[in-house]
């Protein structure tokens, strides 16, 4: 299987009809669009499996799509045929976004053979796959057991400390977002951002739908202040956008970045979490 996060269209279509490869089609409505409706009823990868972000979270949070505990993650990948042992790709609608997400789910649930699909859907369409519309077969229930990786979760204490350390917390939000000058998309959060925090806006990662090659990943971190041989933590403004950083942290040599999942939701939501303006 390959080492990389990353996986090309022409591989998983040779791929496609072995047994021990899942794909799974990740799905999240943007920000401030909850309306918005998946596009897997239309067309998606021939036997993918539909992995809904919002569904497959924890319920007793009050935060969007934090991570489940790993019992009710275990059950819920059961139901959706995914079982231990297999190789699991992923890939969302747009190309790279919800797939992050749910590649570091996986991972942050002790699975190490899981990959993204490199362009997405839009990749595999372009480069003249097929897709289908109808609902895979029953794969039936496998056994899958989560057991959750401590050390690729971040919680607002971790965070805390890294920070009072002066440790790398790296944050996937807008400049704007980050400096306070743009509003947040989620109402009744403080503008701005973690102090000591550093900024690298995951869109500058990122080329028509997929990562840039890994010189240009290495050079934005590099200018974003970012020392690649000592631990970082993302974060984002719910958990998502995160994901994508920790990916290209990935791709990049840096196999071990945490994802902050309560991110900017919870430490903006707070009134005793400090939170500073302007560019640094």
């Amino acid at each position: 299987m390959p080492r990389s996060p990353l996986v090309s269209p022409s591989w998983l279509a040779n791929k496609l009809a072995s047994p021990d490869v899942v794909v799974v089609n990740a799905w999240l409505p943007p920000v401030g669009q909850p309306d918005t409706q998946p596009e897997y009823g239309e067309r998606h990868i021939p036997g993918a499996v539909f992995f809904d972000v919002n569904a497959i979270s924890d319920p007793a949070s009050d935060l969007p799509h934090m991570l489940p505990p790993a019992h009710i993650f275990s059950s819920m990948m059961r139901k959706l045929g995914i079982g231990d042992g297999q190789t699991i790709v992923v890939y969302d609608g747009v190309g790279l976004y919800s797939a992050a997400r749910v590649w570091w789910m996986f991972r942050a649930m002790g699975v190490e053979d899981v990959h993204v699909l490199d362009g997405g859907l839009p990749g595999w369409e372009a480069a003249g796959h097929p897709v289908e519309d109808m609902a895979p077969a029953p794969r039936g229930d496998r056994h899958f057991s989560a057991r959750l990786n401590h050390g690729l979760v971040a919680d607002r204490a971790k965070v805390a400390r890294m920070l009072e350390a002066g440790g790398q917390v790296l944050d996937a939000r807008s400049r704007g977002r980050f400096a306070g000058t743009d509003p947040e998309p989620r109402a009744g959060l403080r503008g701005g951002h973690m102090p000591g925090a550093l900024n690298l806006p995951f869109t500058e990662l990122m080329s028509d739908g997929r990562l840039k090659d890994t010189d240009a990943l290495t050079a934005a971190f590099d200018t974003a202040g970012v020392d690649r041989t000592k631990p970082v933590v993302t974060t984002c403004g719910s958990g998502v956008t995160a994901a994508i950083l920790s990916l290209a942290l990935t791709v990049a040599g840096q196999d071990k970045a945490p994802v902050y999942d309560g991110s900017w939701t919870e430490w903006g939501g707070r009134e005793d979490t400090p939170v500073a303006t302007g560019d640094s």
